[in-house]
C-alpha cells in the first residue's frame, strides 16, 4: 500500500454528507463546540493580558505558551495508551473533558502569571489527555471512505465554539458592567460542565467500523490479538508521517503570536483584541466541511500541503503592512480547516484500530514537541530582532519544508 493511494483511493469514492452528520460524529462535535465556548471565553484574552497587562516580553510568553503545550505530550500519550489497552476511549475522553472544566474554577482564585499558568497547564493536561481517544471515537464511527468529511464537520462545529466563546465573554463582561472577570470564569465552568453532560448521555463506545481498503491493498499492520506499539513506528507510512508531523509542527507558531503581531502592526484597542480569535473560527467555520470533503474526493495530502502554503501567506503578510486585516484572518482560518481534523484523516488508515488512538497520540506528540521550539525561537525572535525579522524567518522555514513534506507523503514506499 502508497501512502498517496491510501487517501487517494478513499477520496475518489467520498460518501455524503448526510451519512457522516449523524450520531457520535454530531455528538462529539456538539461536546466540543461547548468545551471550546469554554476554554475560547478565556483564553481569547490571555495573550493581551499576559503581555499588555502583566507586561511578559514576547520571549517570556513563547516560552509560557510552548512549555505547556509541550508539557501536554506525556498525556497525550499516556491517554493513547490507556484509551487502546482498556478499550474505553469515550472513558479516557470524559476524564480529558472533565479536567479541562474543573480547571475553570481555579481561575477564580488564580493571581498572577504563575496561578493562570497552572490553570492553563490543567486545561492543556486535559486537552492532551481526550484529543487522541476523541479522535479515536470519530474514526471508529464512520466508514474511512468518509474519515475527512468526519473530521470536517467536527471541526466545523468545534470552529462554532471558538467563534461563539470570545463573543460570549465580551457579551457577559458587557452585562456585568464591570472589569471583574469572575462573570466570564463562572459562564466558561457552565459551558464546559455542559459539555460533560452530552459526552456521558450521547456519546457511546463505537464498534469498528470496517474499513475501504484500497484494491488490491494490503493491511497496513495485521496483526490479530495484541499489538505492540512500537510496531506502529516500524511501519514505513506511518513512520513517515510522524516524520512529517513534527516537521510541521516546526513551521507553526501559535495563534496568540499571530494575534498579538497584528494588534502591533495595527494598533488595535485592546477591547478588540478577542475579535481576532472569532475572525479566524469564522472562515474555520465556513471552510471546514468543503475542504474535508476535497480532501476525501482529490486526496488528503494535497489539501494538507496547500494548508500549510496558507499559513505561510499569514507569514509574509505579517512582515509587512501590506496585507489587509481581514485576508490575515481569512488565511490563517483555511490553515486551520485544511490541516486540523484532515491530518487525523490522513493517519488514520494507517493505523490498526487496536492501536488507533496510541497512534493518533503518536502523531499529535511530535507536533506539540516540535511546536515547543517554534514558540520559543519565535518569542526570542520577536524581541531580539524585530517582528519582521521574526515572521520572515517563519516564512524561510515553511519555504524549506513544505516541499520535503510534500515528498515524503507522495513517496511510494510499500508499508512493511
Amino acid at each position: 500500500m502508497y501512502l498517496a493511494d491510501v487517501t487517494r483511493s478513499a477520496g475518489l469514492r467520498g460518501g455524503s454528507l448526510r451519512r457522516v452528520a449523524a450520531g457520535n460524529v454530531v455528538a462529539l462535535g456538539l461536546v466540543s463546540l461547548l468545551t471550546d465556548v469554554s476554554s475560547e471565553m478565556v483564553t481569547a484574552v490571555l495573550p493581551a493580558y499576559l503581555v499588555l497587562g502583566l507586561h511578559l516580553s514576547v520571549a517570556q510568553y513563547g516560552a509560557l505558551d510552548g512549555l505547556y503545550t509541550g508539557a501536554t505530550a506525556l498525556t497525550r500519550l499516556a491517554g493513547g495508551h490507556l484509551a487502546d489497552r482498556f478499550r474505553r476511549r469515550k472513558l479516557v475522553a470524559l476524564v480529558g473533558y472533565g479536567l479541562s472544566a474543573v480547571s475553570k474554577l481555579g481561575l477564580l482564585g488564580a493571581s498572577g502569571a504563575l496561578g493562570i499558568g497552572a490553570v492553563i497547564a490543567a486545561d492543556r493536561t486535559g486537552k492532551g489527555l481526550r484529543t487522541a481517544p476523541r479522535d479515536a471515537l470519530i474514526a471508529g464511527s464512520v466508514a474511512e471512505r468518509d474519515l475527512g468529511q468526519a473530521f470536517g464537520v467536527h471541526r466545523a462545529m468545534d470552529a462554532v465554539g471558538a467563534f461563539l466563546g470570545p463573543v460570549a465573554a465580551l457579551a457577559l463582561l458587557a452585562l456585568a458592567g464591570t472589569g471583574d472577570y469572575s462573570v466570564v470564569f463562572v459562564g466558561s465552568l457552565c459551558a464546559g460542565l455542559l459539555g460533560l453532560v452530552v459526552l456521558v448521555l450521547f456519546v457511546r463506545e463505537p464498534a469498528a467500523v470496517q474499513a475501504d481498503p484500497a484494491p488490491g491493498a494490503e493491511p497496513v499492520l495485521s496483526a490479530p490479538g495484541r499489538v505492540r506499539a512500537r510496531e506502529l513506528l516500524h511501519a514505513g507510512a506511518f513512520r513517515r508521517l510522524c516524520v512529517v508531523a513534527a516537521l510541521l509542527g516546526l513551521v507553526t507558531v501559535g495563534d496568540g503570536f499571530v494575534y498579538l503581531v497584528l494588534q502591533d502592526r495595527d494598533d488595535l484597542p485592546v477591547r478588540v483584541f478577542p475579535l481576532l480569535a472569532v475572525g479566524t473560527s469564522l472562515a474555520f467555520l465556513l471552510l471546514a466541511v468543503p475542504l474535508g470533503r476535497l480532501a476525501d474526493r482529490v486526496g488528503r495530502w494535497p489539501v494538507v500541503v496547500g494548508g500549510y502554503g496558507c499559513l505561510l501567506g499569514v507569514y509574509l503578510l505579517l512582515s509587512t503592512d501590506a496585507g489587509p486585516l481581514w485576508l490575515v484572518l481569512a488565511l490563517y482560518g483555511a490553515f486551520y480547516a485544511a490541516t486540523d481534523g484532515v491530518l487525523s484523516a490522513l493517519a488514520v488508515p494507517l493505523i490498526p484500530e487496536a492501536l488507533r488512538t496510541t497512534g493518533l497520540a503518536l502523531l499529535q506528540t511530535g507536533q506539540a514537541l516540535a511546536y515547543v521550539v517554534s514558540s520559543v525561537v519565535f518569542g526570542l525572535l520577536w524581541q531580539n530582532a524585530g517582528v519582521a525579522v521574526a515572521c520572515l524567518t517563519a516564512a524561510a522555514v515553511a519555504v524549506l519544508l513544505l516541499p520535503c513534506c510534500a515528498l515524503l507523503l507522495h513517496r511510494p514506499g510499500r508499508v512493511r
